[in-house]
């Protein structure tokens, strides 16, 4: 079978058809064929192929991925963020090969990463795209730099990063689906469904030749967050949209760059425009937070914090000092704004902390 194909003409199936209700039903059974034949061709082209030498062991407390075309800037801005010494020229396609750096903010290490440009195409391999697109799955944070003399990238980059099943700035569907041998579909909804129906929910799992499950759906999904679902290999990493080579723009032109695009940041890594501030935006994005250990009868080590993401909790405190403290723990004190005193006594590991909390581990 053509994929190709087939994927355009139901794709240009559905550009010509008008969304609505009446039309919901056959749009989510044509997405969910689209997506089937999407996963169908990645596992052909997969056979037998090697990624070696595309891969960038991941260091730091975060790994940030610079997304975008060829020749917009990645490696000069690499080196504004880091000083890496990675290979600039005012020519396409300089980087062959992903370049890592290091950014020091905040007591926080950042690994950033810079991968060659893509292309259209790039989730269907053209341009080596797929191992490219690979690693930025792997990433914590992605910056997607767009040239601000050719805005019309913008679109390209996303379409490329969702076929590969990379979703920006989503949270993962809350949704459970539990497969059983008979019974049928017993759909269960929390929440009141704004964007797709049950019987279409019913068809995409028809699609899937999934007659017999328990569903239970605690958010407002749309059509392709259940069929995302269903994929199981989607990744969802949050990402900052940067508009690269500002200082190459008029003001007039800025004015609608920044209409059309919003970009979170205007930069220009030539003048150092809005450098100091993209690593403010980098930090607060990965939403670290800075835990601030102490010793038993010692005063907390205020100079250098532990990095965490929000979400993370005492066990996760452990892990870090050591491996086998998790299984030695015994209670933590805490100060700060997740405790309710001053040194408040905590027997689970579980509990959540916060930005500045000031943590004391007992063990066995």
């Amino acid at each position: 079978m053509d994929y190709d194909a087939e994927i355009k003409r139901l794709e240009d199936e559905l550009l010509k058809t008008q969304y609505n209700k009446a039309t919901e039903h056959h749009f989510g059974i044509v997405r969910a064929r689209i997506a089937q034949l999407r996963d169908k061709k990645e596992k052909r082209q997969s056979v037998g192929k090697s990624t070696a030498g595309w891969s960038v062991r991941k260091s730091g407390d975060a790994t940030v991925v610079l997304l975008g075309f060829p020749s917009v800037g990645k490696s000069t801005l690499l080196n504004s963020l880091t000083g890496a010494k990675s290979r600039t020229a005012a020519y396409a396609f300089t980087t062959l090969t992903a370049v890592p750096g290091v950014m020091f903010y905040n007591n926080a290490k950042i690994q950033i990463v810079d991968v060659p440009g893509i292309v259209a195409g790039a989730a269907a391999g053209k341009g080596r795209g797929k191992e490219v697109l690979g690693m930025v799955r792997s990433s914590d944070l992605i910056l997607i730099l767009i040239d601000s003399e050719h805005p019309e990238h913008y679109d390209a980059v996303l379409k490329e990063a969702y076929d590969s099943g990379i979703r920006l700035n989503k949270k993962m569907p809350v949704v459970k689906i539990a497969k059983r041998e008979k019974g049928g579909l017993d759909i269960q909804t929390t929440v009141k469904l704004t964007h797709v129906s049950i019987d279409t929910i019913r068809a995409i799992c028809r699609e899937y030749k999934i007659n017999s499950a328990g569903i239970v759906i605690r958010s407002d999904i749309t059509i392709d967050d259940f069929i995302d679902v269903i994929e199981g290999s989607r990744r969802y990493i949050p990402a900052l949209t940067i508009g690269v080579k500002s200082d190459l723009l008029s003001a007039e032109e800025r004015k609608k760059f920044i209409k059309l695009i919003k970009p979170d940041l205007m930069v220009s890594a030539q003048t150092n425009e809005n450098i100091p501030e993209l690593k403010d935006k980098i930090f607060e994005k990965l939403e670290f937070i800075r835990i601030y250990l102490k010793e038993v009868n010692k005063k907390a080590d205020m100079e250098i914090p532990l990095i965490l993401r929000r979400g993370a909790t005492i066990l996760d405190v452990c892990k870090h000092i050591h491996r086998d403290l998790a299984k030695k723990f015994k209670f933590a004190r805490i100060w700060g704004k997740s405790a309710k005193f001053p040194g408040q006594h905590i027997q689970k590991p579980d509990k959540l902390l916060a930005d500045g909390d000031v943590v004391e581990i007992h063990s066995r």
